[in-house]
């Protein structure tokens, strides 16, 4: 059975930190076209989101730290997922919530691009 390498676990871990931070700054710029985006822009995306990030984040940082021992990495990794976890809480749209939203997928992404460097060394 072949396995899949790391750094393309961290890759896509990026990118959907990305999607997740593109949601984030659309939704400001988006609030008042609600209609023509229809869920994309509900509350329940950032549960979703995390339900796809956290086990992603688990299995690519985990094979990283298998493979460079650096255990900062995860972390840094942890600190994302709380930040990203910590804006379920905050009404939607609301201003904290943005910030806890986009600074967790910041540092999530960050985190993942360590751990693809760090691997690759």
């Amino acid at each position: 059975m072949k396995t899949i390498r790391p750094h393309l676990l961290d890759r896509a871990a990026i990118l959907l930190s990305g999607l997740c931070l593109v949601h984030c700054l659309a939704g400001a710029l988006l609030v008042a076209s609600l209609t023509l985006v229809g869920g994309w822009m509900s509350h329940e995306v950032h549960s979703i989101g995390l339900m796809l990030a956290l086990p992603l984040a688990v299995v690519a940082l985990w094979r990283g730290v298998q493979a460079h021992g650096r255990w900062g990495v995860v972390a840094v990794g942890v600190v994302g997922i709380a930040l990203m976890s910590a804006s379920l809480f905050p009404d939607h749209g609301d201003a904290l919530e943005i910030w806890l939203s986009v600074t967790g997928v910041l540092v999530l992404a960050a985190a993942h691009f360590w751990n693809m460097r760090a691997a690759r060394r």
